[in-house]
């Protein structure tokens, strides 16, 4: 059940080793990835931070890292609708009972918070999406023509984690889930597993990730699991049905499972080389059937459909913390808090300079301006250093409405037309490509 890779396939941030393979680390090694830890660079490069009285595990975004975030988000939620998902909203609360019938509460109540009680009932702060993806394909009656139903949420969703683990974004208690639920046929999943892994490797080309490994996550001993061998059994065969026609080596592991299911999950892995779970593919027969799930079928009959739960990047406090110590906080242009730095040689530009910021924006870059009273040429330049292009604006490029851009990777560029280099920019972010030009 198991196919192992002949060529590695762990990322290899830039000036790092290859994470889990590498073995007797040298200090210098061991410095890079301490400079790159996401808590460090968050901070640092005013991404995020945290507050007491907020709150152990529950950062807050600042406006640069929002700006990630919200590209990543956008990205996400552009691939979903060119797939084929409906997007929906549900709350982040649920009454007690909801995931009594998930199974939830009797396999993974130690990891929710406690229940609150509002009247008569207790609610409870959700730690997955999918009891509410369920009612919703229950809200009405359900036709075989309408299968595979994709849906699809960024949703919100708590653990209550100990505090001993918490650590930046990677760890954290709330939690805005990349989520999505496809309800299909029993000959369907295979193809929508597929598909998902599809998903999943174009996102992380676009990130400019390499996962280190795919894992084929089934049951290991222990009273932790759905005691149902059969359902089971007919998971881990469609999931390994998915991975070989996808041709991805992948590893089987016990223990990994989801309570309700066998799943493939991407690791990917930090400077240290130490593996995180990002994207995940799941097949859950128990959940349709705790919940009575039906669609009727081409013979007029009522049929049980499966379920596959499929996250393209997984929670997006995690897959910004990799991003932030993959780059070194030197993102892909699409995905860069600030994509263009206007620097005006002189006072006398500085009108054309914010002219050009204010024609990115309205082109949907996002552009500031260094002025002169911040520093030299070259203070100003070291400090846009990871901004992947910086325009400079001197007389020669005012009156013909040029720029002459520098690239991050120490491309410099002859003075070009503004709106021809505007133009080409746009086109290399809003095809999330990795390279500068």
């Amino acid at each position: 059940m198991s196919r192992r890779a002949d060529r590695c396939l762990s990322p290899k941030p830039r000036g790092e080793c290859p994470g889990a393979s590498c073995r007797g680390r040298s200090p210098v090694h061991r410095e890079e990835t301490a400079m790159h830890d996401h808590r460090r660079l968050g901070r640092e490069l005013g991404l995020f931070d945290t507050d007491p009285l907020i709150g152990a595990g529950l950062p807050y975004w600042l406006p640069d890292g929002a700006a990630v975030r919200h590209a990543l988000e956008e990205y996400i939620r552009d691939a979903e609708r060119r797939a084929g998902y409906q997007h929906v909203y549900s709350p982040v609360l649920g009454k007690r009972e909801l995931y009594e019938i998930s199974g939830h509460w009797s396999h993974y109540s130690d990891d929710m918070f406690p229940p609150m009680r509002l009247g008569g009932e207790q609610v409870v702060l959700r730690p997955s999406l999918c009891p509410h993806h369920a009612l919703i394909f229950r809200s009405r009656s359900r036709s075989h023509r309408e299968l595979p139903l994709r849906m699809a949420e960024l949703g919100g969703m708590y653990r209550s984690e100990p505090s001993g683990v918490l650590g930046g974004l990677t760890r954290v208690r709330a939690i805005q889930l990349n989520d999505a639920h496809v309800f299909c046929t029993v000959e369907q999943v295979a193809g929508e597993a597929g598909a998902a892994l599809g998903m999943i490797r174009r996102a992380y080309e676009a990130m400019g990730v390499v996962p280190s490994r795919y894992r084929l996550s089934l049951p290991g001993p222990g009273g932790k699991y759905v005691d149902a061998p059969e359902l089971w059994r007919r998971s881990t065969a469609l999931l390994t049905e998915a991975l070989d026609a996808s041709g991805l080596a992948y590893e089987a592991v016990e223990g990994e499972a989801a309570f309700y299911g066998p799943k493939i999950d991407v690791q990917v892995a930090d400077g240290a080389g130490r593996e995180s779970t990002l994207s995940t593919v799941q097949v859950d027969f128990h959940q349709p059937e705790r919940f009575g799930l039906r669609y009727v079928g081409a013979d007029g009959a009522r049929h049980r459909p499966v379920m596959v739960h499929r996250s393209v990047v997984g929670s997006v406090e995690r897959a910004v913390a990799h991003l932030v110590e993959h780059h070194g906080g030197a993102f892909p242009a699409w995905l860069a808090p600030t994509q263009l730095v206007v620097l005006p040689l002189s006072a006398a530009e500085l009108p054309s300079a914010r002219a050009l910021a204010g024609r990115c924006a309205d082109a949907g870059l996002r552009a500031k301006v260094a002025a002169p009273d911040e520093g030299t040429l070259g203070a100003r330049i070291r400090a846009a250093r990871l901004v992947p292009y910086v325009a400079v604006v001197g007389p020669r490029e005012a009156a013909d409405g040029q720029v002459s851009l520098r690239l991050r990777d120490g491309r410099r560029l002859p003075p070009q037309p503004a709106g021809a280099a505007l133009a080409r920019i746009g086109a290399l972010v809003a095809a999330h490509r990795t390279d500068l030009w």
